[in-house]
């Protein structure tokens, strides 16, 4: 004998049933889209060697040197870099003026090579430059001055 209950379900109307295999889809395909690794809105840092930082240098890339100018003086710069210090003696940084400076360089969208002493603050402010502000095209010179002038390579030197 049947119940009232079995004959609800066999009476369903035929929209009733297209919105509940409706529902069920547009829940699957919520499921599966949250399932499926986030997907950011910005490139990752590109971290360089010293023969890839060679290779940028040599195709015109501007070269943005964040260390301070006592660091300058002491080990040279690359060849036509912007000097452009990010943080003091300090370690305080005005992340404003040194955008400011930056962009007088180098426009937002626009490939540039960070470098310092040995990658550290340089990777600092490349992901700082990519995850916060949006920039895509950050070079991080990952070995710093320290392992280009390593491999013999030439700097120019620098007075205060």
């Amino acid at each position: 004998m049947r119940t009232n209950k079995h004959l609800r379900q066999q009476q369903t109307s035929p929209p009733v049933i297209l919105w509940k295999s409706m529902r069920r889809l547009v829940c699957a395909m919520v499921l599966t889209l949250m399932s499926l690794p986030a997907t950011s809105l910005h490139a990752e840092v590109i971290n360089v060697d010293v023969q890839e930082l060679q290779e940028l240098v040599d195709s015109g890339m501007p070269v943005i040197d964040v260390r301070r100018p006592d660091e300058w003086s002491k080990t040279g710069v690359l060849k036509d870099s912007h000097l452009l210090t990010f943080f003091n003696k300090n370690g305080t940084y005005d992340v404003d003026g040194w955008l400011q400076k930056l962009h007088k360089v180098v426009a937002k969208g626009e490939p540039f090579v960070l470098i310092c002493a040995v990658g550290g603050r340089t990777a600092t402010i490349s992901n700082f430059l990519d995850k916060k502000l949006g920039y895509e095209q950050v070079h991080n010179a990952k070995g710093g001055i320290r392992d280009w002038i390593k491999q013999g390579l030439e700097v120019t030197p620098h007075s205060n």
